[in-house]
């Protein structure tokens, strides 16, 4: 697969995730609602539909993640290739994590519409859906924004996007993974921890359109005498 075509489909899958969890927040938030844990059972109950909408969008994002991993490693590696794998790692655990997140919808929703000898009793089904509809989105996107900065970085290094582009993506990514434990520490609060991922929306949308239209510039050439670890060990 050449470059150019590595860069269009990670311009496709940033859009496609984008879109994908944007869509999914939407979602998620009309069929569960507000209120208390009983409420939010009873709302899932009655939009299983949406529900599983949701859960589909989940498949999505998962794959998104995964894909944007290769792709974006298969883009940078010339550059530094240990760097590239790091954040690669960080891509593909974000992908993973993305996937857990499948089934722990499932599981609130049997918890939501289990009925007859299956149905739990309502003080252990509430226990088990208040844990499932706890928020820990930090985690996976802790993972993500590690990620993020390290590509950006690379972006940046190999003059493969427009400068301005690549340091609007560190910065972006940068500030959450500074604000993403200070989140996790209860230190910030839900407005913050929701601006502070604006420039990165930004980012996104920006290079996921420019891949798309543009492609992606050859990387610099490396220093003279630079070696990697892989050219070390032969």
């Amino acid at each position: 697969m050449t470059r150019a075509t590595t860069a269009r489909i990670a311009g496709f899958t940033f859009l496609a995730y984008i879109a994908a969890t944007m869509a999914s927040m939407v979602i998620f938030e009309r069929v569960a609602g507000t209120g208390s844990t009983a409420m939010r059972l009873a709302a899932i109950s009655a939009h299983a539909g949406g529900m599983h909408l949701v859960i589909l969008l989940a498949l999505v994002q998962a794959f998104a993640a995964l894909i944007l991993a290769v792709t974006l490693h298969a883009i940078t590696r010339e550059q530094d290739p240990d760097v590239a794998m790091l954040a690669m790692a960080c891509r593909l655990t974000e992908g993973a994590l993305c996937g857990v997140s499948v089934s722990a919808n499932l599981a609130l929703l049997w918890v939501a519409t289990a009925s007859g000898p299956e149905r739990p009793a309502a003080g252990a089904a509430q226990a088990l859906a208040g844990y499932l509809l706890r928020d820990d989105s930090a985690i996976p996107a802790l993972f993500f924004a590690v990620g993020s900065a390290l590509f950006a970085y690379l972006f940046l290094r190999g003059r493969m996007i427009p400068a301005v582009l690549a340091w609007l993506g560190v910065v972006a990514s940068v500030l959450l993974v500074a604000g993403l434990p200070a989140q996790l520490a209860g230190l910030v609060s839900a407005r913050f921890a929701s601006l502070m991922w604006l420039p990165m929306l930004a980012f996104e949308i920006a290079l996921g359109l420019w891949l798309l239209i543009k492609g992606i510039g050859a990387p610099r050439p490396v220093e003279p005498g630079r070696t990697d670890m892989a050219s070390a060990n032969v």
